[in-house]
């Protein structure tokens, strides 16, 4: 398959490059403006690969996108260009309206456009997945997981711009049968994370002696996914889901953010032991507004409809993660300076 992925040089668009590429075989056309969270380096592993194609597009850019479409002929499109950071959206919403909104947008008619042109066959296979996150579902309590079924509910600019994108991917298969597939999925962790991100952060922040930190009272939960199992997961919606269906895909890896921090402190303690506990810098910081206190997922639907189920727990996914950090300065050394501290204290604001 020739498949376009959106934001393939972040975060969680490398780890599919480097799936679709790598683990199967198929070939990848990135697409990706490289704003701050876009990074080349994370396709080290591809780069070289002559089933990896790199295009510097601005999804809003729609003449470009139909120049992609043109060029690679591609078969699947993976959607998952975004402004992320829910903090970055609170003081600077423009841009998480821009690109995850009119981005989505001009996406889905550039895509639609191709597919009115392809033959019988090719029209038939064609499949647009897009990729969005638990957080349009807004805060549950303390009992309940997020259903495909539940009722968008979003509190911040960024899971506001997302459930925007999803309404749109939605009203495509419903207006014009264009064959959309969408996926929701709670909290990624894993390699080639941007070091402003909570596990990362901390992970750094220990390894320099720098407090860790950690919103409120830490009693916030989030359900933790490995970013390469999400990569798998991703791909088997894309090919096997069902058109105008959405799929939640999660980790059933709940724990508070006290918990995931403290982890991490002692996974750092026999990894990396020095001589007073990791634990001993962390440190409490004033909350961010519209801070959901839960966020976890059932994702029944993907594991009984299409076979999923993750590979690791987060016991295993963290362990993973911080010796990665620890064996590969060479990433995150070049960007440290410009994300030590979490973005959400907002102060001033």
């Amino acid at each position: 398959m020739k498949i376009i992925v959106t934001g393939g040089a972040g975060f969680i668009g490398s780890a599919v490059c480097r799936y679709l590429v790598k683990d199967l075989g198929h070939s990848a056309i990135n697409v990706d403006k490289l704003t701050y969270a876009g990074n080349l380096s994370n396709l080290k592993e591809i780069e070289d690969s002559p089933n990896y194609h790199f295009e510097k597009v601005d999804i809003c850019d729609h003449a470009a996108l139909d120049r992609v479409f043109e060029t690679y002929q591609p078969d699947a499109v993976m959607h998952l260009a975004a402004e992320s950071h829910v903090d970055r959206s609170i003081t600077g919403a423009s841009d998480f309206i821009q690109t995850n909104i009119l981005g989505t947008f001009h996406l889905l008619e550039a895509a639609r456009a191709y597919w009115l042109g392809l033959d019988a066959g090719a029209k038939d296979g064609f499949r647009f997945l897009n990729v969005s996150t638990d957080e349009v579902y807004g805060s549950l309590g303390a009992d309940g997981l997020f259903e495909e079924t539940t009722p968008y509910d979003p509190s911040s600019p960024y899971s506001a711009s997302k459930a925007s994108a999803d309404h749109l991917a939605n009203a495509w298969f419903e207006t014009y049968q264009f064959p959309v597939v969408v996926s929701n999925c709670s909290n990624n962790y894993g390699p080639y994370h941007l070091p402003e991100k909570l596990i990362p952060l901390v992970i750094l922040n220990a390894l320099e002696g720098k407090p860790l930190p950690i919103y409120g009272d830490g009693s916030n939960v989030r359900d933790w996914l490995y970013v390469d199992d999400h990569a798998k997961a991703l791909f088997t919606i894309l090919t096997e889901g069902r058109l105008g269906q959405k799929y939640n895909v999660g980790g059933r890896n709940e724990r508070t953010n006290l918990q995931v921090v403290k982890r991490i402190c002692g996974v750092l303690d026999t990894l990396r032991p020095k001589d007073t506990p990791y634990e001993d810098q962390i440190t409490y910081v004033t909350d961010r507004p519209g801070h959901d206190a839960r966020y976890a997922i059932d994702a029944s639907k993907l594991e009984t409809e299409l076979g999923w189920k993750a590979d690791n727990t987060f016991e295993t996914g963290i362990e993973k993660t911080i010796q990665w950090y620890l064996d590969n300065e060479w990433w995150w050394g070049p960007l440290r300076g410009h994300a030590a501290e979490r973005k959400g204290v907002l102060k001033g604001k």
